[in-house]
């Protein structure tokens, strides 16, 4: 055997242990990564999966919810979109902490300084989000949203830009569809105020418009006899929560007064109640011989 095969034995024998063993736990690292990645997005699965219809994911218990049960069906799919959505944050923050520390941990294995790669990617870091500023805007905003249940599928809100039905919450865009059926695209970074229309409960206004030479205070009695009665029909009462204001006269304008009856209804029936209340307080001042406005 020449003197080089007997120095390559030789080193072999002095760090080969050494490098077998570092290999050996570089690939315990990898194959620990991996399991607990794997565990804990099975476990994020099962704190977003909804048991049932009625029931919430655990996922979403501990936080705030003002979904109104008047949207029906739309109340589990605005639930699963939710918890799908933040599972999601979940699953990607879990993966990046999981395989970061993996990755430093082998470099240590290595044998390499990673105080210095450990700066170069805070400084990336900021580097990058400075560059990304909107869009960490928008996915920051979009959590916030999410995890105050600020609005979700099937409410009716004004975001300022848009006003329409939600269809669907993003972390970065959220998409309404207005009354022509137009679909706009928001994005959550860009939405500075929330009118939500559909939480808590909501209040139906009928402005009746009244002729100048009518009698206000004849007007206001069959006013309210025709709501009392019309509120208490089965086709509003399920939606009706509250006894129902004959405020009086609301303005005066060069071409008549106007008379508002108020109602409180639940969250989203607010626009039905009205149709259905004007449809009969109307006829109901006509046949009082109450002069409307022409």
């Amino acid at each position: 055997m020449d003197v080089e095969s007997t120095l390559a034995v030789d080193w072999w024998v002095v760090n080969g242990p050494k490098i077998a063993e570092g290999a050996l736990r570089i690939a315990l690292t990898v194959l620990m990564a991996v399991v607990v990645r794997f565990l804990l997005r099975r476990l994020i699965d099962r704190l977003t999966r909804s048991p049932s219809a009625e029931r919430k994911p655990k996922l979403l218990r501990p936080l705030r919810e003002r979904a109104p049960q008047a949207l029906g069906v739309l109340v589990s799919e605005r639930r699963e979109q939710r918890a799908k959505t933040i599972g999601s944050v979940l699953k990607s923050v879990t993966t990046i902490v999981v395989f970061g520390i993996a990755f430093i941990q082998i470099l240590t294995e290595l044998g390499m300084d990673v105080a210095p790669i450990l700066t170069s990617a805070g400084i990336l870091g900021v580097a990058v989000g400075f560059g990304a500023q909107n869009l960490v805007k928008d996915f920051l905003s979009g959590m916030f949203m999410m995890l105050e249940d600020q609005y979700g599928v099937g409410d009716v809100v004004d975001l300022g830009p848009a006003t329409g039905t939600v269809e669907s919450v993003g972390l970065r865009i959220t998409t309404i569809r207005d009354t022509n059926g137009t679909v706009w695209y928001v994005r959550n970074g860009e939405i500075l105020r929330v009118g939500n229309s559909s939480q808590g409960f909501a209040v139906a206004v009928v402005d009746l418009p009244l002729a100048y030479g009518a009698n206000l205070a004849s007007a206001a009695d069959v006013l309210k006899t025709a709501v009392e009665a019309a509120v208490a029909e089965e086709s509003l009462e399920k939606d009706v929560i509250d006894k129902a204001q004959v405020l009086g006269v609301e303005k005066v304008t060069p071409e008549g007064i106007t008379m508002r009856v108020t109602v409180k209804v639940r969250p989203g029936r607010q626009w039905a109640v009205q149709r259905a209340l004007r449809a009969k307080l109307m006829p109901a001042l006509d046949e009082a011989g109450i002069s409307l406005k022409s």
